[in-house]
């Protein structure tokens, strides 16, 4: 079975808060088969241009979800938050490591806004220290040399959702490793233990992790936590979004 991404040896040049730990309690690969076996059918792309008349042209609509880069390559998957100053991505803490780049609505092997260098990286210090799978997130600071314009305002952002509860229908999005374009499923979220959602979406593999889980313009969650987010392509877990990552929320945001 394929993790969604191995974790590399961290190396983080932000300073980190000290926030709350729990333990986690994972089942067997029986039971994520099992789960995965009512796993609803991976939806298409959503649509990305609008016509508002017959008489105009289409209009482009840049999602602010894309993939993270390093060395020429795509790993891992991220998106938007919303911030005041327009310049914050969220994704996995498994996914932080040096020299990363962010490619918002990434498609077809496209940037279609180029490359934004990540500059800032904050993660729970319970993450640093024991890898803790309820605090496997992390925000990102970007920006593109040369242009005044935020993240935000070419993208737009979803809000960040805390203690928002365990049973969600929602939109999971995220770039395997071997395609240039994302997967997109719907599907509703479940509790997987204390501190761990659980969603069964099929076509999830390396590459996804940081993806985000969007209910009603809410990032609930991200794809991680638990064995980095399954051990199959086909159940994604999360960490629970609650006051740890909002306190993280606030560190970077003032």
């Amino acid at each position: 079975m394929a993790i969604k991404f191995l974790r590399p040896a961290l190396a983080v040049a932000a300073a980190v808060l000290v926030l709350g730990a729990g333990l986690v309690a994972g089942t067997g690969t029986t039971a994520d088969d099992a789960y995965a076996a009512g796993a609803p059918v991976t939806t298409a792309a959503p649509v990305t241009t609008t016509t508002p008349s017959a008489k105009a042209a289409p209009t482009k609509t840049v999602s602010p979800v894309g993939a993270l880069f390093a060395n020429g390559t795509h790993f891992c998957s991220a998106s938007v938050v919303h911030s005041g100053a327009g310049d914050l991505v969220l994704t996995a803490a498994h996914c932080v490591k040096d020299g990363m780049s962010f490619a918002p609505d990434y498609h077809d092997g496209v940037a279609p806004l180029g490359m934004w260098t990540v500059t800032g990286t904050a993660v729970a210090a319970g993450w640093t220290s024991s890898a803790d799978p309820d605090l496997d997130f992390a925000f990102l600071t970007v920006q593109q040399a040369g242009n005044p314009a935020s993240l935000e305002s070419l993208t737009g952002a979803n809000v960040l959702g805390t203690n928002r509860g365990f049973d969600h229908a929602t939109t999971l999005t995220g770039y395997p490793d071997t395609t240039d374009s994302p997967v997109v499923c719907n599907g509703t979220t479940t509790r997987f233990d204390t501190y761990q959602l659980r969603v069964a979406c099929p076509g999830f593999p390396d590459g996804t992790s940081g993806g985000p889980w969007v209910t009603d313009g809410a990032v609930i969650g991200v794809i991680g936590g638990y064995q980095l987010g399954g051990d199959t392509p086909d159940v994604s877990y999360s960490a629970y979004f609650d006051d740890d990552i909002a306190k993280l929320y606030a560190s970077v945001t003032g």
